[in-house]
């Protein structure tokens, strides 16, 4: 059983208002998650605007397809996916996923995770942020969502391979951006 969330009303609750048209259930959830869904949206953008387009399409989508939602897995997991799918739709939109930035001598190994611990989330969202399109959806992907390669290569009509050198690429950049801001040896 969900906790008790808004007015005395669980998720579940707030979830059948909402399919009964209940304009402020709706609200109520859009509240609920529009924080957290936000910092998904920017981390798959270069500007807030965007990010915040995003968040408005995906909670469109939310309420449309809410009756499809079988409360087999968690509320927010299912938000979340919306979002990550609308994310990827508008980066598709751009036509930049497929981008080749001169990188092709970055050996696949090298990738020091550690480096990004000396980060507050603020600066690693922008730093992330400056990636090109679709070494930002990859990385954000692996990284931050947990999708495998596979999974990756599926969500961005992209080869496994591809995705593997994007994420290997971004890592690098996102290495010597620090190191640039730090001094830090990579």
């Amino acid at each position: 059983m969900s906790p008790l969330l808004l007015n005395g009303r669980t998720e579940k609750d707030l979830i059948k208002a909402c399919l009964s048209g209940d304009r402020m259930a709706q609200r109520d959830i859009f509240n609920m998650y529009a924080g957290k869904m936000m910092a998904v949206c920017i981390r798959y953008t270069r500007h807030r605007l965007e990010a915040e387009d995003i968040l408005q399409d995906s909670f469109v989508k939310v309420f449309t397809h809410l009756h499809e939602f079988e409360h087999n897995g968690s509320f927010e997991g299912w938000v979340r996916r919306i979002i990550i799918n609308t994310a990827i739709k508008n980066n598709n939109k751009k036509s930049v996923s497929h981008e080749d930035i001169g990188l092709d001598h970055i050996k696949e190994d090298s990738a020091v995770p550690e480096v990004f611990s000396v980060l507050s989330e603020e600066e690693l969202i922008k730093l992330i942020s400056s990636l090109s399109d679709g070494y930002r959806m990859v990385f954000n992907l692996f990284a931050i969502e947990g999708f495998s390669h596979k999974e990756i290569g599926e969500l961005l009509n992209i080869e496994e391979s591809t995705s593997r050198s994007q994420l290997v690429k971004a890592r690098r950049i996102l290495q010597e951006k620090v190191h640039e801001l730090y001094k830090i040896a990579i």
